[in-house]
């Protein structure tokens, strides 16, 4: 006894070995990169880039985000973004030491507040050794990497960490809050987050329930004065500074909140089983009542039933006290409607108190069981478990850092876990498409819809893959954007883009100056913007003067207004400025394309490729005309080829515009195999490139009754049913 009291004493050398297990497990990941929020609020955001903005992230909140949507007031987490930046620029290192930091200072204010909290109510030394075991369960506890690796959701952390510094302070030093020294890191924590405002309850629960001066609900009720007052305060300075723009959610309230319980049911059992972690949840909000709804509000009572049976007695106030945090904690997301039911870093708060809940009703339990069988086998066995439990929980939020190393790891993980999530989808195939992968990415893009059918974003990126392989629908799916968000200034700026690189220079410039004049804090639009006006300026003035460049520019337009041999005729002057450049090769390829010139097409696609193999759209365009040219022979499309060459055959046809080639190629196929849904697939789509929409639907239906499972098809029809009805209301 002697020799454990004596070991307790040295209380800095445990939380030094917890410390120290904490920085080992998530030594994997200081090099992990930026990843989806984190993009429009610090690699997109000029503001961080210059510590003089330091002010004026207190006084403007647009400055947050390039997002008008998402931009809200956080100033103590954009002035410390802005401090990494100035330490590194762009290298994720010094975001995620900084943001270590902090998470390591909370840990060992955690430990001071439950250290003081169990010592008010047991004079047991050992209370000493729960409060490290909660420490340590909760700092490497897989949930938090999902914190702590999201540079952005630092903001969590912050708030966090304010309010757990805050009550550390207010009860480990009762001499020191005359001075409203403890009221600090809360007013820091609120001007990081606001669901720390659970202070304003957290802190006379606290006095109610461990302090003993009486009566004690009064003595709560005083305690809570300054700190409602702080509270209030910084809350309404988060309102007044909040723009307009702010949308946080398109959910109804009720939706929302109904839903809300079960998931608290989930974070609770995640604590326990944290198996389900992932960047972006698939769960929907609830449309209703349901057994799920019923077992949610079930688990909330529950819940509410055991704080109120174990705060009747003083043991048992850690428990309650624990599991009161939990639900505290959890009601800001579970009140204020966000734009998903459920985000895992939503934990991070919540997770302190359920922390303390749980290590007491193990250390209680450990007690009892040492009373009944005091041998010392029984006592190794226990630290060997409690060893194995938290080497266990260590080892996981080791690989979710690995998870979270790049965007391909964290999207994949993602979709394996939430295969119904749109946008998780979506993110997936922007990671292929980064990669080159444009085929797998159109695929996730086009299983995407089927969850999210009028997201603007993956309208975006339809129209950006599609522009990379070259597919007649690009301006389609651009034009869709705009019509789903014509306010939104990424609508304008990728369709500008797109029409920048493909030579229609006059109306990729209005579109981007849409853009610009929609967000104007968007550096990258004003950059696209004066790009296009130079090109413009180069091809129409002086297209000689302005060198290759510019006489592609002139190729791509001439090439948009059909006039094939005068976009030969400029790609040809552009090769005689530089006769390495792939994009001249593949424009001529393209023009003899499109006048039926198939030989003279390969010929061209062939050089293109040759200077740059990594150019796709030459690929498809080589791929497309000699489709064409073994359709000019005789029996060329069918002669010896499979229901499955034939209709890959299609499909390169129709991405030559050869629409009427496409629909041939594909009923050869039926011939074969009259029950394959993709070859009915390529005539539905062939039919709506022509408009022809009658003949698009009923083939699109035939694709769908032989495979219910092709989304693809589901769109094409979709996509019909639209047009013809427009067509019809006309």
């Amino acid at each position: 006894m002697n020799r454990l009291h004596a070991l307790l004493q040295k209380r800095w050398l445990w939380f030094a070995a917890v410390g120290l297990a904490v920085l080992l497990t998530y030594s994997n990941s200081f090099h992990n990169d930026f990843e989806f929020d984190d993009f429009h609020t610090v690699v997109n955001n000029p503001a961080i880039r210059s510590l003089k903005n330091i002010p004026r992230f207190f006084t403007d909140a647009t400055t947050f985000s390039v997002l008008p949507t998402n931009r809200t007031y956080r100033p103590v987490v954009s002035t410390t973004l802005a401090l990494d930046y100035a330490l590194g620029g762009y290298k994720p290192l010094w975001f995620h030491v900084s943001t270590f930091v902090v998470y390591l200072a909370q840990l060992a204010a955690m430990f001071l507040f439950f250290r003081t909290l169990l010592r008010r109510i047991s004079s047991d030394p050992r209370s000493d050794l729960a409060a490290i075991l909660a420490v340590a369960w909760y700092g490497l506890h897989p949930a938090m990497a999902e914190t702590v690796n999201y540079i952005i959701q630092r903001g969590d952390i912050y708030s966090t960490a304010g309010v757990v510094v805050s009550l550390a302070l207010y009860a480990a030093k009762p001499s020191w809050r005359r001075t409203g020294l403890y009221l600090l890191p809360f007013g820091l924590a609120l001007l990081s987050k606001p669901p720390a405002i659970v202070m304003v309850a957290l802190l006379p629960l606290y006095v109610a329930m461990f302090e003993t001066t009486a009566p004690r609900w009064r003595s709560s009720l005083l305690a809570a004065v300054p700190v409602a007052a702080t509270g209030a305060a910084l809350m309404w300075l988060q309102a007044a500074m909040t723009p307009k723009t702010y949308a946080p959610s398109t959910l109804s309230n009720y939706s929302y909140c109904i839903t809300q319980p079960f998931v608290l049911m989930r974070y609770f059992a995640s604590f326990f089983l944290p198996l389900h972690l992932g960047i972006d949840s698939d769960l929907k909000a609830f449309d209703g009542l349901s057994a799920k709804t019923f077992l949610g509000f079930v688990f909330v009572a529950a819940l509410l039933v055991i704080i109120w049976r174990t705060a009747r007695t003083r043991g048992g106030l850690p428990i309650a006290y624990g599991l009161a945090w939990f639900l505290i904690a959890s009601v800001p997301t579970s009140v204020y409607r966000l734009s998903e039911v459920e985000n895992d870093h939503r934990m991070y708060m919540p997770f302190v108190g359920l922390t303390l809940a749980v290590t007491w009703s193990a250390y209680l339990c450990l007690r009892r069981l040492f009373a009944i069988s005091p041998s010392g086998i029984a006592r190794k066995a226990v630290a060997a478990a409690l060893l194995l439990l938290l080497g266990s929980y260590a080892y996981g939020a080791h690989l979710r850092n690995a998870v979270w190393h790049d965007d391909l790891s964290v999207w994949k993980d993602n979709v394996e876990k939430n295969p119904e999530n749109g946008r998780g989808l979506m993110n997936y195939g922007l990671a292929l498409m980064g990669r080159g992968q444009f085929p797998q990415a159109m695929e996730l893009f086009h299983r995407a819809e089927a969850y999210t059918p009028n997201y603007p974003s993956l309208e975006i990126n339809l129209g950006v893959v599609s522009g990379v392989m070259g597919l007649p629908e690009t301006r389609a799916h651009f034009e869709r954007a705009i019509r789903l968000a014509p306010t939104d200034d990424q609508t304008h700026m990728f369709f500008g883009q797109w029409l920048m690189r493909t030579g229609q220079l006059p109306e990729a410039i209005t579109q981007l100056q849409t853009a610009a004049s929609l967000n104007p804090a968007r550096t990258d639009i004003a950059e696209a913007l004066h790009r296009a006006q130079a090109l413009q300026a180069s091809a129409l003035h002086n297209p000689a003067g302005g060198g290759a460049d510019a006489w592609i520019s002139t190729s791509l337009a001439r090439y948009q207004a059909r006039d094939y041999m005068g976009s030969i005729d400029a790609a040809q002057q552009a090769l005689k400025l530089n006769p390495n450049l792939a994009a001249a090769y593949n424009n001529i390829g393209a023009s003899y394309a499109a006048m039926g010139r198939w030989n003279d097409a390969i010929e061209a696609d062939q050089k293109a490729i040759g200077l740059d193999p990594s150019l796709e759209i030459a690929r498809n365009n080589l791929k497309a005309a000699q489709v064409a040219v073994n359709a000019q022979q005789p029996n060329g499309n069918t002669a010896a080829a499979t229901p499955e060459q034939l209709v890959e055959q299609s499909l390169h046809l129709y991405q030559a515009g050869d629409y009427r080639g496409s629909i041939r190629a594909a009923q050869a196929a039926l011939k074969l195999q009259p029950r394959m849904a993709q070859a009915w697939n390529n005539i539905a789509a062939a039919h709506a490139a022509m408009r022809e929409w009658d003949a698009a639907i009923s083939a699109a239906q035939n694709a769908i009754r032989l495979d219910p499972s092709l989304q693809i098809a589901k769109n094409n029809l979709a996509w019909a049913i639209r047009e013809k009805q427009k067509q019809t209301a006309r």
